[in-house]
């Protein structure tokens, strides 16, 4: 799992952009819809040289770009929107916390999105960031991937009313579709603390406890990126009462207010989680008292047996010249019988007395 480091990270100048992510290897492409209730334009390939073709500003139009390797790209798509450098430097800067900054024609927001990695106990973060401006919502990902391939399904075949609604609408579809990720990778988590709690019962190997370690990282790392989305939906939430702000229209903020719900009830559920792996932990290591105080007693069942016999043993064995039983012809035979007898009836006494 990546860890979103915020202290010990190599800091990016804001003048000097850079990208610090590690999905280096992923080559920049643009995809460009622009859609309203009667059409839709789909461009593929999209290129800075088509914007002023391309874009039109009386529809809603969303360029999606696929890797921040080249700078260029987003220098470009920065001067012709007229967006501050400080944006484009979080953009590319993949340690920034999730966070929303509002400007009167202008909504940045940028989030990170998980999913668990397959045979793996790992979790897969990307940053992806997103801007509206002048009708414009461009959506800036670390690699290509397929989050939002519902989405721009529904924007072809007119399904529901994203057709019918402006950029603000398609910004919550796409962040819910972001946090159906913290669900999923949530569930994942869940299935491997039940593995994990089966296991602790019948085992009592030490990875059990370092896996359980493991999954308590990833909820604390969940729970780290779930509550500054929180506060920035909250902060969104809070803007219906700026009369300055006009990138969200009125009746759009019950839809963020949905988006708020939800970050709440994965807190919940993270919290709830946590308690369960808490339980699971204590399990093992109650088990493994368990099976040590089973032992322990078998010991000094074993031991308390042999304390009377090597007792025995040990009168027998001293070298003085006068012992009257050592001129008895069965005094070998019935002192070894007298021992097993002892050990019998201490075996009989403990079994009576449920001690094993």
């Amino acid at each position: 799992m990546r860890k979103i480091k915020f202290k010990k990270s190599r800091k990016a100048s804001v003048n000097q952009l850079e990208y610090t992510g590690s999905h280096k290897k992923f080559e920049s492409e643009m995809q460009l819809f622009v859609y309203d209730e009667l059409d839709y334009t789909e461009y593929d390939d999209f290129e800075i040289s088509d914007f002023k073709t391309g874009i039109d500003v009386k529809k809603t139009n969303w360029i999606n770009l696929h890797g921040l390797n080249e700078i260029e790209i987003i220098e470009a798509i920065g001067g012709f929107f007229k967006i501050d450098n400080f944006l484009l430097s979080d953009i590319l800067n993949t340690t920034r916390r999730t966070k929303v900054e509002e400007f009167s024609d202008t909504l940045f927001f940028n989030i990170k999105s998980m999913l668990p990695t397959e045979d793996s106990d790992n979790i897969s973060v990307e940053q992806i960031s997103f801007l509206i401006k002048g009708g414009v919502l461009i959506s800036f990902q670390e690699k290509r991937s397929d989050f939002f391939t519902h989405i721009r399904e529904r924007i072809r075949n007119h399904s529901g009313i994203v057709r019918s609604k402006k950029a603000d609408f398609l910004l919550y579809l796409l962040l819910d579709a972001i946090m159906e990720n913290f669900y999923v990778t949530i569930e994942n988590e869940e299935d491997k603390v039940e593995e994990l709690i089966v296991l602790s019962k019948s085992s009592a190997d030490p990875k059990i406890l370092e896996r359980i370690e493991k999954h308590r990282d990833n909820f604390n790392f969940l729970k780290r990126s779930i509550i500054p989305l929180r506060d920035s939906l909250y902060a969104i939430k809070s803007l219906k009462e700026d009369e300055d702000f006009k990138v969200i229209e009125v009746e759009t903020f019950s839809y963020y207010s949905r988006l708020h719900q939800k970050s709440l009830e994965l807190l919940e559920q993270i919290d709830s989680d946590m308690g369960t792996l808490e339980s699971a932990s204590n399990f093992f290591f109650s088990s493994q008292s368990h099976k040590m105080n089973e032992i322990m007693k078998t010991l000094t069942i074993v031991s308390a047996i042999f304390i009377p016999l090597t007792f025995i043993a040990g009168v027998y064995g001293m070298n003085f010249q006068y012992m009257p039983e050592l001129q008895y012809e069965n005094g070998y035979y019935t002192v070894i019988g007298v021992m097993v007898l002892i050990g019998i009836i201490m075996l009989f006494y403990f079994r009576k007395r449920k001690w094993f």
